[in-house]
């Protein structure tokens, strides 16, 4: 077979190069989430998207457990925290079932499990495995035996359905994506009568806590929270970098 004339070839070159360009520039000019669309967030695998209204304000990983134990369990925490008087306010009595909802590291377990006592029940739901195992730990060291650990969802809290008499959302709220169907689905899991207390942070600068960008205002949570289906309850307002939120289903 005969080779093609130089002259052709030469054309045959210059046509590919100017299409493997007009390629390049056709890439770039593309907006940055159609370039990306199959690219994960940093440290959860999910599929990158754009933040809406009701969706987390940041995704981290806490697969890191004793690192965040050194955060979560840091003993200068309990002076805002005020724990005993958070589960003070909460009303709780023994033989009642309370859910942790975030539990983390553990850091209300043992102030939970205190209030209800050997007959109550205490579910620690947490999403990330390292901290389920944390808290397992935790329970056998500290004798928590009413305490159990609880695998949940990104999208499902995973508690048994009107089980609870008490969810416990501390600095969790704003880590929840599509929030209004998610609370939705959380009035299944309480029992009659049953309230939910969101404790996340006041959306300004704070001497302690996430940047205010990851933060969520009072006045939103309780806007999506009467969305979902909720009615304002009680206010507590002792904590000096937290808004306190207690809520009923109507």
């Amino acid at each position: 077979m005969r080779a093609p004339p130089a002259d052709l070839m030469s054309a045959r070159l210059r046509f590919a190069a100017s299409t493997l360009a007009a390629t390049l520039l056709l890439t770039l000019a593309l907006p940055p989430c159609t370039r990306a669309q199959k690219a994960t967030e940093p440290h959860t695998g999910k599929a990158s998207h754009p933040a809406g209204q009701h969706d987390a304000t940041t995704h981290r990983s806490f697969a890191d457990a004793e690192g965040w134990a050194r955060v979560f369990d840091d003993p200068s925490r309990d002076e805002w925290q005020r724990p005993k008087d958070v589960v003070s306010a909460l009303g709780l009595r023994p033989g009642m079932a309370v859910a942790d909802l975030g539990a983390g590291t553990g850091y209300f377990s043992r102030y939970l499990c205190d209030a209800v006592g050997g007959t109550g029940s205490v579910f620690a739901a947490e999403t990330e495995p390292n901290l389920l195992i944390h808290l397992r730990k935790r329970a056998e060291q500290e004798h928590l035996d009413v305490l159990t650990p609880v695998l949940a969802s990104f999208d499902n809290p995973r508690l048994p359905r009107a089980s609870v008499d008490v969810v416990l959302v501390v600095d969790t709220f704003h880590h929840i994506d599509d929030r209004l169907t998610y609370f939705r689905r959380l009035q299944r899991t309480l029992k009659p009568g049953g309230r939910v207390a969101v404790i996340d942070w006041q959306k300004r600068e704070l001497p302690v806590g996430p940047p205010s960008e990851h933060k969520l205002a009072r006045e939103q949570v309780l806007e999506e929270m009467t969305a979902a289906g909720y009615q304002l309850a009680g206010e507590p307002q002792f904590l000096p970098y937290q808004y306190f939120l207690i809520f009923r289903v109507p």
